[in-house]
């Protein structure tokens, strides 16, 4: 529908704008720099250590944060973690992808997208934990990312879901 929102017909006829973004998302509300996203990360983390009061979205990073203690010391210095470079030939993990799969397998479980993802992990997570759940199904979610990069084709979302099935067996 573009930048129209149609009304319901039986309410006022004719459209209504859509809502704008709010201003401190700055256009980037999906699309975030690799930057933005250690930022969120050690202010989530910041936070957390002060025992200030966190947004829904700081609260479900700050918890997967919790779990991998292996990365407060990258998440202590934002202006230090922007300028960190997490390339492969540097051989060290990057905690902001790593904790980011966190963040989008919850979301993606959430709201059960790809359709079947929550039966997956749950059954997943009934057998190995909640976190270890998590990472195997980071695994299926880097191959389908990986082939879809590779293949120049979108997503498989079924190819991913049945990964993630085949690991509950």
């Amino acid at each position: 529908m573009g930048r129209w929102r149609w009304r319901c017909h039986s309410c006022n006829s004719g459209p209504a704008p859509a809502p704008k973004t709010p201003a401190r998302y700055n256009g980037r509300m999906f699309t975030p720099s690799s930057n933005d996203v250690r930022r969120f990360f050690c202010e989530a983390w910041r936070k957390r250590r002060a025992g200030e009061i966190l947004t829904p979205m700081d609260a479900i990073a700050a918890d997967w944060i919790d779990h991998h203690p292996e990365y407060h010391d990258a998440l202590m210095d934002a202006d230090e973690a922007v300028a960190r470079d997490y390339s492969v030939e540097g051989g060290q993990a990057n905690p902001f992808l790593h904790l980011s799969m966190h963040l989008s397998i919850a979301e993606q479980v959430s709201v059960d997208q790809p359709r079947g993802i929550k039966a997956a992990h749950d059954a997943l997570a009934l057998r190995i934990g909640e976190h270890e759940a998590h990472h195997e199904i980071m695994e299926c979610l880097g191959e389908m990312i990986w082939t879809s990069q590779r293949s120049g084709l979108p997503p498989d979302a079924e190819a991913y879901i049945d990964c993630v099935r085949k690991r509950v067996r």
